[in-house]
This record gives C-alpha cells, structure tokens and sequence, in this order.
C-alpha cells in the first residue's frame, strides 16, 4: 500500500521535474562572441551589442590586442605598457557601458610584426589557440568579427578575421554556430578605391540586423570611454556619420558548401 501511496505521489514529482528540465531547456540564453582587435573596434558592431544585451542574449566581446600602440592626433601619449594599462581601463569602462561580458586579452598591436617571423608567428599562432580556447568554453550560438577587408585594411583587423575564421572551420562542433563578418556595403563608399578596399556589394550582406535610436545612442555613451583615442568633439561627428548608414547594421555571413565538387566549373 505504500509502495503503490508512493509512486502516484511520486509520477507528479516526475512530471513536473521533466517539464521543468524542458522549460529550462526552451529559455537557454542565446549567446553571441564578439572578437575585434583594439579596444575601440567593438564601436563598429556596439548598437548590435547593445541591442542583444536587452533582449537577454549572453553576450561576451573579446578583445584581442591591448592597445599599446595607439598613438594619434587626439593624444600625446607614448607607445607602451602605460599606454596599454589606460586603454585596458578605457575598455573595462565601455564594456560596462554595453552591458557586456569583456576578456580583454593581452596581445601587442601589429602582433609583434615588426619584430619578424621569430616575433611574429609565435605571438599569432598562441592567439589562435587562445581564441580556440573561448570558443570551446562559451560555445556560442554565434561569433561576429572582422571580414578580409578589416573595415580600414589595418592589418590587426585583418589577422584577428583570419585568426577567428581558422577556429570557426578547424573542427566539427559540438553545437551549431553562424559565423559573420561586420561589413560596410560599397554604395555608401564614395570612391572606386575605397569599395575596393573595403566594400561589399549588398548581395553579401545578407544579415541586416535592424536597431532602435537608443540602441545607438548607448554604443556612443559607450564610445565616450575611450578618452585617450577620441575626444567627445570627434565621436559625436563619427556619430553623425555613420547615421547616414540608417539603423541597420550589416553583415555578412560565413557559408559552408553543402556539397562537394568534382570540377571549378
């Protein structure tokens, strides 16, 4: 009689745990990996960001280099470690302005080029794996980076695209993941040179992610952080500027073939 109390009592406990384990399954958070080069860089895709902070997405932006080189005609800083140490906390600023989860690796601009193959390549190859690292632990729904073209060729854009592409098509994973570059589309660049350099046609852009005034409003409060690489003069006119593109943020998706070729043509 007990045994028969006890697992009638028990099928509701059951029920309720299964329906629990599926609920929890159903509301699983998205999660999004953002990787760029500089701190700064996350300005470019920071509406998006912002966007998906509010709508509950997990989203964690990695930054790859530590800034130590980013000397301009805003400041009179010397390139260097205490340069680095503020653009570190500049980053940690802005991140926390975005709502989102910062790794701000430890990686020289230029990654050691100037230094040589023997400085180079040991320092590009550990980043590699580092952002294999990341992947493996967050396991995201998907990654944004740089496209080959960097937004402005700056070769740091360029490697860390090239870097994150080689983890993304390095292996099977366990969960499916989109890959996607940021990009600008040509016909809102004014010379042939520059679409050449760093457009794309619209008929690659094929992720157009739509965001609101405040969206926007938040990724430059967020950009104000950056003290030693813009005054609030010179981003409210990068502001005004990239308005012109509309509350649309492009982007172009990595795709896989689904079938092998047997010839080029």
């Amino acid at each position: 009689m007990y045994s028969i109390f006890l697992m009638t009592s028990f099928k509701p406990f059951l029920i309720c745990l299964i329906l629990s384990s599926f609920l929890y399954a159903q509301e699983k958070p998205k999660k999004l990996l953002a990787i760029f080069a500089h701190p700064d860089d996350e300005q470019s895709v920071g509406p998006l960001l912002v966007k998906y902070v509010e709508e509950g997405v997990e989203v964690t932006l990695v930054i790859a280099t530590d800034g130590r080189l980013g000397v301009n005609q805003y400041n009179d800083y010397e390139a260097g470690d205490a340069l680095a140490d503020i653009r570190r906390k500049e980053m940690r600023c802005a991140a926390q302005v975005l709502g989102v989860s910062l790794r701000h690796l430890t990686y020289h601009d230029q990654l050691k080029a100037a230094e040589g193959f023997d400085g180079h390549i040991p320092h590009v190859q550990q980043l590699i794996l580092d952002i294999k690292d990341i992947v493996t632990e967050i396991q995201p729904d998907a990654i944004i980076t740089w496209g080959p073209d960097g937004v402005t060729t700056h070769m740091d854009h360029r490697l860390i695209g090239a870097t994150v592409t080689q983890v993304f098509v390095s292996q099977t994973w366990k969960s499916p993941m989109d890959l996607y570059y940021f990009g600008v589309p040509s016909d809102f660049i004014l010379t042939a040179k520059e679409k050449t350099l760093r457009g794309q046609d619209r008929k690659y852009l094929t992720a157009q992610i739509p965001y609101t005034q405040a969206h926007y409003d938040k990724a430059y409060q967020a950009l104000l952080c950056h003290k030693s690489q813009y005054p609030a003069t010179v981003i409210a006119k990068i502001k005004e500027e990239r308005s012109q593109m509309g509350k649309i943020l492009f982007l172009r998706q990595f795709q896989a073939p689904n079938s092998i070729k047997k010839t080029l043509f």
